[in-house]
């Protein structure tokens, strides 16, 4: 073996001695676009932008991060733009439960399983609010009121036959009620027209009722979720998140969380996927990620890998289920 060749062997064996130092990790090469299929100033916007700035601060990726609102046919564009972008790492879907919502009311061609699922970084809490200047304290008071009267008390919520709708006819299902449903451009509106007793009650977020809640204008009955918000800091005189009793507890067996992910195109590969997986968890270790969470009373919930799948399969079928009893699903819908 000549001199060359001891060199070259050399180096073989210093590279198989250095785990790692053959294979870096795949990081993003360009720009990374967060696709947000909803408008400017909503909560998946909001959120965008939180995570945008705490990737910033933390140095998590060395490229810059860009927000790109696309709202289009209530959402479809953002939606269809991902999937059309197969095997691209450096787009990324902004996610809620319209990604189950959406296809199934408008026969849009597309299922979750077309994209990468990434992580689920937090889930919406959501409240069953009433006027504070009405007599009703608990979701019994309120449902014995609506019962003998169908269709001729209001609910108000975000658009129709996304998460604000699919509650009301769960409500509906479970108390054999049923509601006007009326459809606004978003929470806050809502809960405007709640104070001006232009409806009867909402299901708002926490956040988008909470000025309102804080002021004594509207009064919550119930959490929809299978236990208390955690969050124990007063918001009111009285009360803090934690003080509002589950719909379970009142007699109301309905709980209805809203999941917040990440979903890559599809074909990406594992590594790609991992880079962000892993990113995700750092931003939910962050200060200013469990502040955001405090504020907006959110709940905290990181699942990432097969826990993720498992998840979006039977939160799709609560979603169908619930939207094939309404009579919401389109014809054809997947």
């Amino acid at each position: 073996m000549n001199i060359s060749q001891l060199g070259l062997a050399a180096a073989a064996a210093c590279t198989l001695a250095a785990p790692g130092a053959a294979w870096a990790q795949w990081k993003p090469t360009k720009a990374v676009e967060l696709v947000v299929p909803f408008s400017p100033g909503g909560a998946s916007d909001q959120m965008a932008r939180v995570i945008q700035a705490i990737v910033t601060k933390h140095n998590l990726i060395d490229q810059p991060i860009v927000i790109q609102n696309k709202a289009g046919a209530s959402g479809a564009e953002g939606i269809i733009d991902v999937k059309s972008s197969a095997k691209d790492p450096h787009k990324m879907l902004v996610a809620s439960t319209a990604i189950f919502t959406l296809p199934m009311a408008t026969s849009l061609p597309f299922t979750w399983r077309d994209l990468t699922p990434v992580a689920m970084i937090a889930q919406d809490q959501f409240v069953f609010w009433v006027n504070a200047e009405t007599a009703y304290n608990t979701p019994a008071e309120f449902l014995a009121a609506v019962k003998p009267a169908p269709a001729k008390f209001k609910m108000g919520g975000t658009s129709s036959k996304r998460e604000d709708q699919v509650i009301t006819a769960s409500i509906e299902q479970a108390a054999g009620v049923k509601f006007t449903y009326i459809p606004y451009k978003g929470g806050g509106e809502a809960s405007t027209q709640l104070v001006g007793k232009h409806i009867d009650a909402n299901v708002n977020n926490p956040s988008e009722s909470v000025a309102q809640w804080r002021a004594g204008q509207v009064r919550a009955l119930c959490v929809f979720d299978e236990k208390r918000l955690d969050y124990t800091a007063k918001v009111t005189d009285k009360q803090a998140w934690s003080d509002i009793p589950t719909c379970k507890e009142q007699g109301l067996d309905v709980h209805y969380t809203m999941l917040r992910g990440f979903f890559l195109p599809g074909g990406v590969t594992p590594d790609q996927a991992k880079f962000y997986a892993e990113v995700m968890q750092k931003i939910v270790a962050t200060p200013e990620w469990k502040e955001y969470l405090e504020k907006n009373a959110l709940k905290p919930e990181y699942m990432t890998g097969a826990a993720f799948n498992d998840f979006l399969v039977k939160d799709e079928t609560r979603h169908r289920d619930i939207m094939k009893k309404a009579g919401f699903l389109a014809g054809g819908a997947p």
